[in-house]
């Protein structure tokens, strides 16, 4: 919890209580001084550096002016507790610290006494987010060490430093998920051999049609990504065995400041961003933050070229002297010309696959995929008597989606050794999204049978409506006609003449929710997380987003969905915690009509140890989930000539193991291992595409004998992999590297190098296929202000 401090006579009598100390003294509440963070602060400034410490801590920082003037501090990178960090920042200052209330308070270490309070020339506060904090597993404000579940999250730092700008670039490289890149502007996450249907924002999200994922968020727009491995119905309302994304937004802080980008790259890759923070009254009580991203580029793919647009701002503030009120929009345009829709099918008859050049592509250069998106939340937190608190949060969502696609498509799922044996399928249309998401819970502490506990209530309710429309032409004309042997040029596919949109299918969707959770203490080393989500599922029209079906009576669903786990803490660094979920998620076909829901049990135990004064976070753990009635994509077509889906009953196995944190104070590193197996309900393997082993790393550092650089390298390797019709893709591994300078203070250049040894890949076999990029280079020229 934090809250915003005017400058008042209320600081002069919390200090007041403040007892003497004569010596340099770091002193406060246990809970907080043991409290560890991930730092990476650099040489400079002592005021700056306490500023960024007291905001990464979730603190704020209250001194006179005239203390920190001319002083400077050392470098501070790695994993510290709050005690620690102030001891080697403050370290020769004469200066001491107390933390009282959430607040840091400074002073001579000569002059801290109860008997001179002193008046503040000057207050800063800030208030961000902890990284080492989440309450996307259980909605309780659990440590990472703490949650009876598999986390791994990448920051801004490591995200800038990686040039990783988009969200699909980011996640391919978190430990446990793989992204199906199946075509140009549309992608699925999957994880423990599951498609990830459950993103959220600030951990309150929607479900994805099918887990499809069309278009990229811009990731400058957010401090962090968090992934939550394994079902996560708890707090989303509905689960699957794979996983919940969670895009942390950047929040205001109470420091006027700035950042610049700009970058050229490969492919005539042109973007700028900038990220402006600004106090907007002089008690710090009430802050915006405005994050604006640009960029376009071609292509390595023929004809394809992109171009994006994304505006995000945010407002917080404290109201009275327990509210905090957030409200912000997010707006974000995307035009893509020449998308590839279906992609290729590589697979000869008889045996084989083609091997073509990395450029080739299915697509018209007359196709484009255009989709604009609008977000609006408002977010209310009240803090009650004994640190309780209220949140209330409401979220708006359009999105549409404007194309003219081109699809080449095998009858029989492949093609001739001479590449013919294509057919034409043009098509356009618009759809239409809404979607309106409502939460309020109560959280905080309680004491039982002399021990301290935690309990989370809520309720929630989201609506989803939908409208798809066509425009249609001639087919006869148009569809099915032979198309030359690939690789053919984008001028070859002749554009029908299409006509106005027309109103085919609308679709409605709303589900309503109760649910708890509470961290019970049995013992000061055994503890349990229990918790039960209770939903009802209404849906009605055509489909999820509209499809021409002429069923509109759908049954409504109603789930009671338990959740349970155990903690027993070896010593104060290792961790062991075995869980149970019960999952029940909605589903949706091809032609976007409703299915019956998947129902199934998660099992995951496991252990988690940090190391090295708390600087790095291991993770082993193992998994079984058993999915009842999963959706599965039928081979073929059905008789109306569609793709299809069937009800399949699938279970997953497998482990994972995660090393992350500062092995120095220099050097950051990611290791994760996934090693897992698919079964369908004949015991065979199933869902060939997903590798069942993924191994990422991420390794960075700075140069002690080069002062301001820093040198990176990150890699991925995975198993072969196979689609439904036969195309294979052999193991292989991915290789980038990144050296960044600083110039001075303000100023850093960054150099990127992607696929370092130009390594030919397909990156999903989910469908149909298409190469990865070759390598690519870029330069990114950063400025703070």
């Amino acid at each position: 919890m934090f809250k915003r401090t005017a400058i008042s006579a209320l600081v002069v009598g919390a200090l007041s209580a403040v007892p003497s100390y004569a010596a340099q003294t770091i002193s406060g509440p246990e809970s907080v001084m043991q409290a560890s963070y991930a730092y990476d602060i650099p040489n400079g400034s002592l005021s700056q550096a306490l500023l960024k410490l007291a905001s990464i801590s979730n603190l704020s920082l209250s001194a006179q002016a005239d203390l920190t003037l001319g002083k400077v501090a050392p470098e501070l990178a790695g994993e510290y507790t709050v005690e620690q960090a102030l001891e080697s920042l403050l370290a020769g200052t004469e200066l001491s610290a107390v933390i009282k209330d959430g607040v840091i308070y400074l002073s001579k270490s000569s002059t801290f006494t109860s008997a001179a309070p002193f008046k503040l020339d000057a207050l800063a506060v800030t208030a961000k987010r902890s990284a080492r904090v989440s309450k996307g597993a259980t909605g309780l404000a659990l440590a990472i060490k703490d949650t009876p579940q598999s986390i791994s999250t990448i920051d801004q730092q490591s995200i800038a430093d990686n040039g990783l700008t988009s969200s699909n670039e980011a996640l391919s490289f978190m430990t446990g998920v793989n992204v199906d890149q199946y075509e140009t502007n549309r992608a699925r996450y999957n994880s423990r051999g599951f498609g990830i249907q459950l993103t959220q924002v600030d951990g309150l999200g929607m479900t994805n049609d099918w887990g499809t994922v069309i278009g990229q968020k811009d990731t400058f727009l957010f401090e962090k990504i968090e992934v939550i491995r394994g079902a996560n119905g708890l707090l989303t309302g509905v689960g699957n065995a794979s996983g919940t994304i969670n895009f942390v937004r950047k929040r205001p802080t109470n420091i006027d400041e700035g950042q610049l980008n700009v970058t050229a790259g490969s492919y005539g890759q042109v973007r700028g961003a900038v990220d402006y923070n600004k106090v907007l009254t002089e008690d710090g009580r009430w802050a915006a933050r405005v994050v604006a991203v640009g960029e376009q580029s071609d292509s390595y793919l023929r004809d394809l070229e992109d171009q994006h647009e994304s505006l995000y701002a945010v407002v917080d503030g404290q109201v009275g002297d327990n509210g905090i009120l957030t409200f912000g929009m997010n707006y974000r345009n995307a035009e893509q010309d020449a998308p590839m829709w279906g992609a290729m099918p590589l697979n000869i008859q008889g045996g084989g696959q083609l091997e073509l050049d990395r450029s080739s592509s299915s697509s018209a250069e007359w196709a484009y995929y255009d989709t604009k998106t609008n977000d609006a939340f408002v977010e209310y937190s009240h803090f009650l008597a004994n640190d309780w608190e209220v949140k209330g949060t409401y979220t708006y969502r359009e999105y549409e989606g404007d194309s003219k696609l081109f699809y080449a498509y095998a009858p029989n799922n492949s093609v001739n050794a001479d590449g013919t044996g294509l057919l034409s399928w043009p098509y356009s249309g618009f759809t239409k999204l809404e979607n309106n998401v409502f939460d309020l819970n109560l959280s905080g502490d309680f004491n039982a049978f002399d021990r301290d506990h935690s309990l989370l209530i809520g309720m929630s309710h989201s609506r989803q409506d939908s409208k798809r429309y066509v425009r249609n032409f001639d087919n006869a004309a148009y569809q099915g006609l032979p198309l030359p042997a690939l690789p053919y040029g984008g001028d070859v596919p002749l554009e029908p003449e299409f006509g106005p949109k027309t109103l085919t299918g609308t679709g409605e969707q709303q589900l309503t929710r109760f649910y708890m959770a509470s961290k019970l203490e049995f013992a000061d080393s055994l503890h349990s997380i229990v918790g039960v989500n209770a939903i009802k599922l209404e849906r009605e029209g055509d489909s999820i987003f509209g499809s021409g079906n002429t069923t509109t009576a759908y049954p409504d669903t109603e789930e009671v969905s338990p959740y349970l786990s155990v903690l027993y803490d070896f010593n104060d660094d290792i961790v062991g915690y075995v869980s149970y979920i019960y999952q029940n998620q909605d589903q949706a076909g091809y032609d976007g009509r409703y299915l019956d829901p998947v129902k199934g049990v998660n099992y995951e135990a496991g252990v988690k140890a940090e190391w090295l004064d708390n600087r790095v976070l291991t993770t082993f753990s193992i998994f079984k989930a058993q999915q009842d009635g999963l959706a599965t994509q039928a081979e073929g077509f059905n008789s109306e000539g569609d793709r299809y889906y069937v009800p399949k009953d699938v279970t997953s196995k497998g482990f994972e193991v995660e090393i992350s944190g500062y092995l120095t104070d220099r050097t950051r590193m990611s290791l994760g291992l996934t090693q897992l197996n698919l079964k369908g309900p004949d015991g065979k393997d199933i869902y060939k595409y997903v590798p069942r082993t993924t191994v990422k790393m991420m390794l960075d550092t700075r140069v002690e004998q080069i002062p301001g650089l820093k040198v990176g390298v990150n890699t991925r390797w995975q198993s072969d992999i196979e689609s439904t019709y036969g195309m294979t893709q052999d193991s292989y591994m991915l290789s980038n590297a990144f050296a960044a300078y600083d110039i001075n203070d303000d100023a850093t250049v960054r150099f990127n190098i992607d696929n370092i040894f130009n390594e030919k890949y397909i990156p999903s076999l989910y469908s149909t296929a298409f190469y990865g990029a070759p390598r690519t280079a870029k330069v990114t020229f950063d400025y703070t202000f």
